[in-house]
């Protein structure tokens, strides 16, 4: 007779004789193990799927009406008319409602004057912290003259550009300040009114390489890469449907006397619906303004449209 077998579940072995062998047969005892039983009671039929019994819902945020960010204060425009130039008159009036530029970035841009040019020594200017400019004769807007070489400081015009951004900087008039050293208050060898009509930067760290200025007399007439400013496209009909704005020119190039030079174009946007454009000759700007490129080259243009509204002319 073999042994008990006591394992858990387990009965005593039954011999059976089924010939000259004889086989163990085991029962196991069937056992099953059911999780207990967990009541949950609601004591309130209020209670929503996801939060606690005993936390009560959360009120909903109340909705505030917040008016939009104000624009940049750089491309903010002044409602006053423009001053008018010497000798037109104190009671003429240049234009009504049209940008002019903002007196918190006029800067007096201080410079010294440089004895010579050449690789090597803009190279020294750059590393002492002064960028190699020019300044130029400006008197019909076509030929320049007159040319003096000066080195201005590269936290400066680092500083103005930064501020301004490059098309803004090539805009705007600046007073120019020509002295025997920085330092030097009483010594000023030349100060004069200018346009930076070309800037170079590095294509790495923006630092400006070189900067050429020109003498903007108030009888002087230059030509301009004004930058366009483009608003209206928060309730323009065309960009509401779906479509988008294609820029296609980013400035216009104008012929202007040095005392109505404007910092920028304000391009509406408001009633473009889609396929519509705006060309050069539709930018209102002021009168002794002229266009120098055609004034039937596009601005911009509101393009495409989503696909179920094309489904829906068709």
């Amino acid at each position: 007779m073999p042994r008990d077998f006591r394992g858990i579940g387990a009965r005593r072995p039954q011999l059976q004789s089924n010939g000259r062998n004889s086989i163990l047969h085991y029962e196991k005892k069937k056992t099953s193990l059911k999780p207990p039983l967990i009541t949950f009671r609601l004591q309130s039929s209020s209670l929503t799927l996801g939060r606690h019994q005993n936390v009560p819902p959360q009120a909903a945020p109340r909705r505030t009406n917040r008016s939009p960010p104000a624009p940049n204060p750089a491309l903010r425009p002044i409602r006053h008319s423009l001053s008018a130039p010497p000798g037109t008159g104190s009671g003429t009036r240049l234009s009504v409602h049209l940008p002019r530029p903002d007196p918190k970035y006029a800067e007096t841009i201080f410079a010294v004057p440089r004895t010579a040019s050449g690789k090597s020594i803009s190279a020294n200017e750059r590393k002492a912290g002064r960028v190699p400019s020019i300044v130029f004769e400006q008197e019909d807007g076509q030929h320049g003259g007159n040319k003096r070489l000066i080195s201005v400081r590269t936290n400066q015009i680092r500083k103005l550009v930064g501020h301004l951004g490059r098309s803004f900087f090539l805009s705007r008039l600046f007073d120019l300040e020509v002295r025997s050293d920085f330092d030097s208050e009483d010594d000023i060898v030349e100060r004069v009114r200018v346009l930076p009509r070309m800037i170079h930067l590095h294509s790495a760290t923006d630092a400006p390489l070189n900067v050429t200025f020109i003498r903007a007399p108030s009888h002087a007439l230059l030509k301009v890469d004004i930058p366009l400013v483009f608003r209206g496209d928060d309730v323009s009909p065309g960009l509401k449907k779906g479509a988008y704005l294609n820029t296609i020119k980013r400035t216009v190039k104008f012929l202007c006397p040095a005392d109505v030079i404007p910092p920028y174009i304000d391009v509406d946007l408001s009633e473009l619906d889609v396929g519509q454009k705006i060309l050069m000759g539709d930018l209102k700007v002021h009168p002794t303004l002229k266009l120098i490129q055609s004034k039937d080259e596009p601005v911009c243009k509101i393009t495409g449209a989503r696909v179920s509204e094309q489904k829906k002319t068709k």
